[in-house]
């Protein structure tokens, strides 16, 4: 497979860990293992050829004759990873190879067979580098290609040097090791000049000696160095290339179940040690001053109370959003365990004992869907195990005795019309009914397998990533909410207990993550709900997969900040020039009420041009007074106290001054941006409180600190090869951030400019500090009216929407599973916390998973998302999300569980960190050959006869096609014109979009709109919504006598037939003619006609189902928008990308080499 490594952890594109510090200049060299640091020369270069399909360039369905070798886009060298635990003596490590060119010493291979890599051998401790094949036979050489190795942790690729050496090129967000082993945290610096001092932001680190380096944990051992890597080749396509690749030889690997402990059961059993570095009572903690108001890991993982102690204490409660009177039913009783630690989690069906009452579950519905089950009478069955006893294969096999429809074999080549009629729903794992009515709901939980595979080879054998989706902080119509002194959570491994645990008798439950044996607090022992004691198993805890804690004050550093929000506004001529201004003043004075806050929140404003320009808002003025601060280069708040004002008490101050604000700049003919510094003076302000920062920016910054030169050449936008830029001009911009996210501030970022911002550089400010990204590509309140429209939505939406201040979100999974890459917006505090000074609920999160010990005696594995936050309200709460699903082992049984979103949306984010980390051709490589690894284990392993043509299990019947989608997705295509900052804001939305708003931005949805009927329409708060059916993505479809609405998410296109019926034209648009339809068009007459309200209605009814707001725009043969529209057709043939047909033809050759 490829020898690019997939290890970003912060979206940061750089695959590096970062240890809260060093920070080298993007622009200075990256040196390779073995090569000393004085080298200058390049290694040579051996290209090898790669599978992807190349972009036709002539009638022939591929190209034939000599490629041409490409130079590598950077020499990658990633860091260590995110651990400090040394590895057991022998074991066999996988380290990620080198991106780029290889060693000059390196031999070349040959092209054929397809290129992977030998694994390290297992004996000796290995050498650092090492194979990041899928395989794991260590005696088989594999040929190597670029693909990703989906499911290891993240290994070491630095250099046999001394700890203390920082990492070489772009960095992630991570706690380097270096961190962490070493003594307290230096000052901050953010120099190229090696080598850099650390910086920290977190929990000071405990003295002592550093750890010996192992080549799983991102630590070298003395030894020979590393062995020479094969470069990645051009991804020009070769039709006489050797085939793909062997499948591994010799019997499988023996599975052995864990023995039975031996004696009585362990009920009392001492649990293992905490780990130091991530739970209460460690040394990592022991040195935490108490004044560290940015530690928030003490809050989520160390309270002052052990569930347990303490004397009990009245509780309540309610939900939010929705007070429910309706006291939830029980279900049948869970089943108890036997034996600790052998057995898995889950619910037993032996009896419990005499004096105890019986365990029971409520059935419930997903966890927005209110209580609505009736009492279900339960029964033990009779004659033996029932599907719960059974492993999960077999439980699918007594329930339904033929093959389940996801894995139906489909013929891809023959069967067309793939493509649902509706909305794909997510899979519902294959587990015990009772369990699965209250699992987590899929749109807030969400893996890519919905059943884990038993061991790490199975899941490599399987070749697809293993990884959890989430949006932790959703809009939640049905939240219940629990108020108690004592939360209740396992003393060793820290879980929140949920319903997947299991009671062993009133006193005492044992946690389904690290299966310790824990007593239930008293207080636990009283159900508020139903207001009876002693059934600690009918809690709301136990009782719901998603649930909100009101945290006590042992979850405090420091008093709950208060909701403060500071407004940076450019005001150049440029600016003015858009009209924003005005926008923003009328937007804010209509929903300054509105703003999330209590009686303490605060308010501020800075606008900028050459100078930076603050606001007096203190009581007892007449006017707002005007603060303008020239020197740039030493930034300083001219009157600390009163730029942040109480905004219930200066609000008519703050109202002139939003009044007066578009007047006062009009004039002005300053063209230049000092973006840096008044960056820096907001940071310099918000620094005692903490809150969010919102910049509104026009143009690229060209003056003092974090200055930026345009680095786009409009000539190369539609290179046919890679595309340069990709990463940050200069580290001030993520230095910034990782500064605010150690004082709890979040940036937002307005982009709205018709010209280049190199918004790869600028969006690291909001990257980092866990803020969002807005961008309204050539804004203008006369030329844009539909920009102004979607600004205007988005800032309402923005200024109003829930948000939770100095939050932390930690992800846990059941012992066995590892976690080790994280994408989003955030900053990685230690090794598995997320640091999240703003939380809003319009955020997504992804992260990837491996299997480090096997799962053989486990039934079922959970895992559970902690976010741990500040309302704007100044409560401290914890909402806590479970997910609970089975482990097989067969490849079918992985197969049927296969989720093809969520393998998309992963895969999409593994592919924008490898565009930065090593070049745009290798990440499109990579995309491509998911797909025909994934079928092609699919047709070797799992069919039994084999068949011709390209054949896919039903669940998988869609990946091909959203590949495709992804490669002509505006973020990875090529060869089209796409301008930087567009293709980078669609890397940025990819990675921190949720899901279910992700997929229509790969993937949009077209409808048929102008035979719109109330045939299975919907009826939503008294309108009737059309639900017309989901058609194919290509010009096929489309008719010159119909209008067509393509939903892409951010935008909508209206395309109407230049034989369109004459009724649609005057029925919804308003217009006698087609030739009458406005060029401009993009809002629908309210019209008083049954075709116009369907029509609405069913726009309308789109737009509601997501945060942001799309824009529309009605489209004729003629509009300049036309081929836009025509570029989403993704079952099309384009001059540079193959059609549907043609890819999968392209991977029916490769998976028959």
């Amino acid at each position: 497979m490829s020898t690019a490594g997939f290890n970003s952890q912060n979206g940061t594109g750089t695959g590096q860990t970062y240890s809260n510090g060093p920070s080298q200049n993007p622009v200075v060299p990256q040196q390779l293992p073995g090569v000393g640091y004085s080298m200058t020369h390049q290694p040579t270069y051996h290209p090898m050829q790669a599978k992807a399909p190349p972009p036709p360039s002539h009638p022939g369905l591929y190209p034939s004759g000599p490629y041409q070798p490409v130079t590598p886009v950077c020499s990658y060298q990633p860091g260590p990873p995110l651990t400090s635990y040394p590895a057991a003596s022998g074991q066999s490590m996988l380290t990620r190879p080198l991106m780029g060119g290889s060693p000059s010493h390196t031999p070349p291979q040959s092209a054929s067979p397809g290129p992977r890599l030998p694994h390290a051998q297992t004996t000796p401790p290995p050498p650092a580098v090492s194979s990041s094949s899928y395989y794991t036979n260590p005696q088989q050489p594999q040929p190597m290609a670029p693909a990703w190795q989906y499911n290891t942790a993240p290994p070491s690729m630095g250099p046999p040097t001394n700890i203390s050496t920082p990492p070489r090129g772009p960095v992630a967000s991570h706690v380097h090791p270096a961190a962490s082993l070493a003594g307290p945290p230096p000052s901050t610096a953010y120099s190229p000049a090696p080598p850099p001092p650390l910086v920290s932001h977190s929990v000071a680190q405990p003295p002592g000696p550093g750890m010996p380096r192992t080549p799983q944990h991102g630590y070298i051992q003395p030894g020979p160095a590393p062995p020479p890597m094969t470069p990645m080749g051009p991804h020009t396509y070769q039709p006489n290339r050797g085939p793909y690749g062997p499948p591994p030889t010799g019997p499988p690997p023996t599975m052995k179940p864990a023995p039975p402990p031996i004696g009585p059961p362990i009920a009392n059993a001492t649990p293992p040690p905490p780990k130091a570095d991530a739970q209460c009572g460690g040394a990592a903690n022991s040195t935490l001053p108490p004044a560290e108001h940015d530690c928030q890991e003490g809050d989520i993982e160390c309270p002052g109370i052990v569930s347990g102690n303490g004397p009990p204490a009245p509780n309540s409660y309610n939900h939010v959003d929705n007070q429910m009177g309706v006291q939830p039913q029980p279900g049948p009783p869970g089943r108890h365990l036997g034996h600790y630690p052998s057995l898995p989690p889950g619910y037993q069906t032996t009896s419990a004992p005499p004096n105890a009452s019986s365990p029971m579950h409520p059935a419930i519905q997903a966890a927005t869907q209110p209580y609505t089950q009736a009492p279900q009478p339960y029964q033990q069955p009779l004659g033996g195990p029932g599907p719960a006893q059974l492993s999960p294969s077999l439980a699918a096999m007594s329930l339904q005795s033929s093959t389940p429809e996801t894995l139906r074999v489909v013929n891809l080549l023959q069967e067309r019309n793939l493509l649902p009629p509706i909305p794909i729903p997510a899979p519902t794992p294959c587990l015990q009914q009772d369990l699965q009515r209250i699992n987590c709901n899929p749109e807030v939980f969400r893996s890519t397998l919905t059943s884990i595979p038993q061991t790490q080879s199975l899941l490599n054998k399987a070749k697809m990533p293993l990884g959890l989706l989430l949006h932790p902080f959703k809009d939640l119509s049905q939240l219940p909410v629990v108020t108690s002194s004592t939360i209740v959570r396992c003393r060793s491994c820290r879980t929140y207990i949920n319903p997947f645990v299991s009671f062993l008798d009133q006193r005492r439950w044992k946690c389904n993550l690290c299966f310790r044996v824990n007593d239930v607090p008293e207080e636990f022992m009283y159900n508020p709900v139903s207001r009876s004691y002693g059934e600690p198993h009918k809690r709301p805890e136990v009782q719901n997969a998603t649930i909100e804690f009101i945290a006590p004050s042992e979850y405090m550093l420091r008093p709950p900040q208060p909701a403060v929000y500071l407004f940076i506004l450019d005001v150049s001529h440029n600016a003015v020039e858009t009209g924003y201004l005005t926008v923003f003043c009328h937007s804010l004075l209509d929903n300054i009420n509105a703003l999330p806050g209590d009686s303490r929140t605060k308010v501020g404003f800075i606008t900028f041009d050459s100078t930076i320009h603050f606001y007096n808002l203190q009581e007892g003025l007449s006017q707002p007074q005007m603060l303008i601060v020239s020197d740039i280069e030493d930034i300083f708040l001219p009157t600390p106290d009163s730029l942040l004002v109480n905004l219930n008490e200066c609000k008519e101050l703050v109202q002139d001054l939003l009044k007066s604000l578009p007047t006062l700049f009009e004039k002005t003919m300053e063209t230049q941006s000092a973006l840096g510094s008044a960056l820096q003076a907001a940071y310099k302000l918000l620094l005692p409180t903490g809150g969010r920062m919102s910049i509104f920016q026009t143009q690229l910054p060209n003056l003092g600190v974090g200055a930026l030169q345009s680095r786009e050449d409009p000539n190369q936008r539609a290179a046919a090869k890679d595309v340069q830029h990709l990463s940050p001009a200069t580290d001030f911009y993520k230095k910034l951030a990782l500064d605010c996210s150690g004082q709890q501030v979040a940036v937002d970022l307005f982009l709205l400019s018709s010209q280049y911002c190199d918004l790869a550089s600028l969006c690291c400010i909001s990257r980092y500090s866990a803020g969002s990204v807005y961008y309204y590509p050539s804004y203008h309140y006369q030329h844009n009216p539909a920009q102004v429209e979607c600004f205007q939505k988005d800032l309402k939406r923005y200024l109003t929407r829930k948000i939770g201040f100095e939050a932390v979100m930690r992800i846990r999974c059941t012992k066995g599973l590892s976690i080790h890459t994280f994408h989003g917006n955030f900053f990685v505090r230690s090794t598995d916390l997320l640091s999240l000074p703003n939380v809003n609920p319009d955020a997504g999160f992804a992260v990837q998973m491996s299997i480090e010990e096997n799962l053989d005696d486990m039934q079922v594995v959970s895992f559970q998302a902690a976010l741990l936050y500040t309302s704007s309200k100044g409560e401290r709460r914890i909402r806590v999300h479970t997910l609970c699903l089975p482990v097989v082992n067969s490849l079918s049984d992985i197969f049927a569980g296969a989720d093809v979103q969520a393998i998309t949306g992963l895969l999409a984010c593994m592919a924008v960190d490898r565009s930065a980390t090593a070049s745009l051709s290798d990440a499109r490589d990579a995309m491509t050959n998911a797909a025909i690894d994934s079928l092609s284990s699919y047709r070797q392993s799992v069919l039994s006869i084999q068949q011709p043509g390209l054949l896919a299990p039903a669940c998988l019947r869609l990946f091909p096609l959203f590949i495709l989608a992804l490669l002509k997705q505006k973020a990875f295509r090529t060869g089209t014109s796409t301008r930087l900052d567009d293709r980078l804001f669609a890397m940025c939305q990819l990675k921190y979009q949720p899901l279910v708003y992700a997929m229509l931005m790969i993937h949009p949805a077209l409808y048929r709109v102008d035979d719109l009927t109330d045939e299975g329409a919907l009826n939503i708060s008294e309108r009737t919504v059309p639900q017309p059916r989901v058609l194919q993505l290509s010009v096929e479809k489309l008719s010159r006598e119909a209008a067509f609405l393509m939903d892409a998410g951010t935008v909508m296109y209206l395309w109407i037939g230049r034989n369109c019926h004459l009724n649609f034209l005057t029925q919804v648009l308003g217009v006698p003619s087609y030739a009458a339809v406005p060029d401009n068009l993009y809002l629908l007459p309210e019209l008083d006609t049954a075709e116009s309200q369907r029509t609405r209605a069913f726009i309308g009814w789109l737009r509601e189902q997501r945060p942001f707001f799309p824009s529309l725009h009605v489209i004729r043969d003629e509009s300049q928008l036309k081929p836009t529209f025509m570029q989403n057709m993704i079952e099309d043939r384009t001059e540079s990308a193959l059609s549907y047909y043609e890819f999968l033809l392209h991977i029916q050759q490769q998976i028959s080499k």
